[in-house]
């Protein structure tokens, strides 16, 4: 089965990125992998504090995951499976997709701020041409209509 790769964040393009992945895997009958990293600098501190940090982050991401995965069953009987890594974005990203050799397309949502689509997105699409798969980027500021109507 082919799976959809989304990055979960804690940015608003992730909403439509997510909406994006579960409605084309309902429509292709793929599967939805959701994807979570934990930067490394946020445990920086003394061991016990940092571990208590580390806990806290994985129960922040299981909850925000749950929201988007009840989504996906109740709306698109899509089942999503969450990952969790720990590391740079980029670098636990490409490793993901090095790691699961059925995702197949990578989805990540771009931000509307006149700065830019966000800092993963121009990562991303910086090591586009490495990657072994495709890269979707989802507009943040589309419509549910205008997903429902493209996926």
């Amino acid at each position: 089965m082919r799976k959809f790769l989304v990055v979960l964040d804690d940015s608003r393009e992730c909403l439509n990125a997510m909406r994006f992945a579960a409605m084309r895997a309902a429509h292709t009958g793929g599967g939805v992998e959701i994807l979570s990293v934990i930067p490394p600098d946020e445990f920086n501190h003394w061991i016990g504090v940092g571990e208590v940090m580390r806990e806290e982050a994985r129960e922040r991401i299981h909850a925000h995951f749950e929201v988007f995965a009840k989504w996906m069953r109740d709306r698109q009987g899509i089942d999503p499976e969450l990952v969790i890594r720990e590391g740079e974005a980029v670098a636990e990203i490409m490793a993901q997709v090095k790691d699961d050799p059925e995702i197949g397309v990578l989805v990540l949502g771009a931000g509307t701020d006149k700065k830019g689509p966000g800092p993963l997105v121009s990562q991303m699409t910086r090591s586009a041409g490495s990657l072994p798969i495709p890269i979707t980027i989802v507009p943040g500021d589309l419509t549910k209509e205008k997903l429902e109507a493209i996926t």
